[in-house]
């Protein structure tokens, strides 16, 4: 972009993420990289204790962290918050716009139902199918290759990425963006089996709600309800590989990580973190700031906290639980002593 600046102090830096200077506020940036790759012209940052070792060993112009690093002579930007800070250094750089498609409008290809009602400054990209009674509202972007059933209501704002289907009657708020491969509205796995063992499959007829700003990641598989809806709450992210069954509800501002599966109505509070691998069964509630860690099982009702291990108990318990595992086999062969000696002093008593 023409006029867009290619360099910055560190001093001018610090004024746009309001952090504090440790080091040269004169020297200049050109752009931003990671800790281990990073030159005297980089900026970069350190979000994790994990990679110390790495700032330790990095070239970077200037690295941000929470708090000053007195043994370490690189040039240094305090904030709270190293990698939100971070972040607006990344917009600068890169001029605060991603890619964008260079389909706009509505393709030729794409395939729309004569009823379905779309909004101005909507993008349909190629080979799209905009089912009966659709509804898109304003400046949404539905890329290449999507399917929208019928029924379905889109919101403004929306980013419908490549592959991704919705199914009948499922709504989507404001601001929802869903990955490649997404798939909403897609009947529960529900079946009633008769005396010789054979299943006949349930109808769902519910629906799936998206509301404001929810984010669902690629491949990640929501299921209608069987009567009423499925619902994500305002805020939600959900990512790639999860599989939310039907008549689920998820709260405000949650996060749902990759492989985690959530079984049909249950209910999960507002600010839940649900870790990797994670699964929780059907019919149980779980309270507001419910952290459960990766590959826990959660089989019955939580209060707020945190917890780990299957079936999940708090977390202290957890992780106390595994350190005595870790020295499970030094403990056998303790017992095992004092078994031997137990049994020597037993040949001594009965002479």
């Amino acid at each position: 972009m023409e006029g867009q600046k290619t360099s910055y102090t560190i001093a001018e830096l610090a004024q746009i993420t309001s952090s504090e200077i440790v080091g040269d506020p004169n020297h200049e940036i050109f752009g931003i990289d990671n800790l281990e790759c990073a030159t005297s012209n980089d900026a970069s940052f350190l979000g994790n204790a994990l990679y110390a070792k790495a700032l330790k060993k990095s070239n970077a112009g200037v690295v941000f962290v929470n708090q000053p690093l007195s043994d370490n002579p690189i040039n240094q930007l305090i904030h709270p918050s190293p990698s939100k800070a971070f972040q607006k250094i990344i917009d600068l750089f890169h001029n605060q716009k991603l890619i964008e498609s260079g389909f706009k409008s509505i393709h030729p290809s794409a395939i729309i139902h004569p009823s379905a009602k779309i909004a101005p400054n909507v993008s349909i990209g190629p080979n799209s199918t905009i089912d009966q009674n659709v509804t898109i509202d304003s400046n949404t972007i539905i890329h290449p290759n999507v399917y929208i059933g019928p029924n379905v209501i889109i919101g403004k704002n929306c980013i419908i990425h490549p592959q991704v289907t919705i199914r009948e009657n499922c709504h989507l708020g404001d601001f929802v963006i869903l990955q490649p491969s997404a798939v909403i509205g897609s009947c529960g796995f529900g079946y009633v089996t008769d005396a010789k063992g054979r299943h006949k499959k349930l109808q769902h007829i519910g629906k799936v709600v998206l509301e404001d700003n929810v984010e669902i990641g690629a491949s990640t598989c929501i299921d209608r309800a069987r009567f009423k809806e499925t619902i994500i709450k305002q805020g939600t992210k959900v990512d790639n590989l999860v599989q939310i069954a039907h008549g689920v509800e998820i709260g405000e501002n949650s996060f749902i990580i990759s492989q985690a599966g959530i079984a049909g109505s249950t209910i999960l509070g507002k600010y839940n973190v649900i870790a990797g691998q994670v699964g929780i069964v059907g019919h149980v509630k779980l309270a507001d700031h419910v952290t459960v860690a990766a590959q826990g099982g959660v089989t019955k009702n939580l209060k707020t906290g945190k917890y780990g291990g299957s079936p999940a108990i708090p977390a202290e318990r957890y992780y106390r639980q595994q350190m005595h595992f870790r020295k499970l086999d030094s403990h056998v062969t303790r017992i095992k002593k004092l078994e031997e000696k137990l049994l020597e002093l037993e040949e001594i008593l009965k002479k």
